[in-house]
């Protein structure tokens, strides 16, 4: 397995390649000039002309990626047009507030989404089963911004349990901590938690219908034991790959979220970056989430041969 793991870290590089490329490519060939913001509505074509040249955009579009490339090499992601800033310590401060939300949110879908679907599963075709699914349902079809401004209005204006807008770092204490991520990661989290409660119901059906499972309520174990230790192993790895394919795709949803919350996380920032055509911070970022895909997917497929020892790498 560890032979398998190199392997893929080393697959890793030429996705990053093409990326990089058509990240690059599409950004600097789509219409919009960063020069023209930066010198604002009164500048003459002079003026723009010599800030183009400062940021380095007057040279012809292969030798911006040449020197693009050549800086990653350095592990040098360039610095922010507007801010001046290295894009890498622009990304390291927000990447705090987005990490957390990113990683309580499947926390909490993955502990309240499993049981469910396992009690659903265990109790087909009653009310329960129904009540789940219908919840599910619910969970997909609500948009996550509507879901959070929902939020904020009972918990945060009726209720006042938690904060309405921003992130308290946890370094200024952990209940502040937990209260500023509570909201933002529900908002988030409630999708993935409905797509792994439907998964694991439809996991667990399929698994219940074999003939080990009934062999081992035959022998008189516990429904527990059976539902947990026999079924629900089997029945995972369909749901690993959905947590999986959730955490990849955790980024819309935070963009989404960080700007009804006002947090200033990596949504934020992208979203900062793309309105003023900030080049080196919408490569930066995008290069960062492609290289978090695929750990996870790296991540997923390991788990595979962990939870099923017919899976060899």
């Amino acid at each position: 397995m560890s032979r398998y793991a190199l392997q893929r870290l080393l697959a890793m590089f030429p996705v990053l390649l093409v990326v990089a490329i058509v990240t690059f490519l599409l950004i600097h060939i789509t219409p919009g000039d960063p020069a023209e913001l930066m010198a604002g509505d009164e500048a003459t074509p002079e003026q723009i002309a010599t800030i183009r040249a400062d940021m380095g955009l007057d040279r012809p579009l292969h030798e911006q990626l040449v020197i693009y490339f050549a800086d990653i090499l350095r592990g040098d992601l360039g610095e922010s047009i507007f801010s001046k800033f290295k894009v890498t310590t622009l990304i390291a401060q927000r990447l705090e507030p987005t990490l957390f939300i990113a990683l309580f949110s499947q926390l909490v879908s993955i502990i309240i989404a499993i049981p469910l679907g396992i009690l659903a599963a265990w109790k087909a075709n009653t009310w329960v089963d129904r009540v789940v699914m219908v919840i599910a349902v619910l969970g997909l079809a609500i948009p996550s911004f509507w879901l959070g401004a929902n939020l904020i209005w009972v918990f945060s204006v009726k209720l006042h349990w938690f904060p309405a807008i921003g992130y308290v770092p946890i370094s200024e204490g952990i209940v502040p901590w937990i209260k500023s991520i509570t909201l933002p990661s529900i908002s988030v989290g409630f999708i993935s938690a409905a797509l792994i409660a439907r998964m694991t119901r439809a996991s667990m059906l399929e698994v219940l219908r074999e003939d080990y499972v009934r062999t081992a309520r035959a022998k008189g174990l516990g429904e527990t034991v059976v539902l947990l230790r026999h079924a629900f192993k089997n029945a995972s790895i369909p749901v690993v790959t959905i947590i999986g394919i959730g955490i990849a795709g955790l980024v819309s949803g935070l963009v989404v979220t960080e700007a009804i919350f006002a947090i200033p996380g990596v949504g934020r920032l992208i979203v900062d970056a793309v309105t003023r055509r900030d080049y080196p911070v919408i490569q930066g970022v995008i290069l960062m989430v492609t290289v978090a895909y695929v750990l996870i997917n790296l991540i997923v497929d390991l788990i595979y041969g962990y939870l099923d020892p017919r899976i060899r790498y």
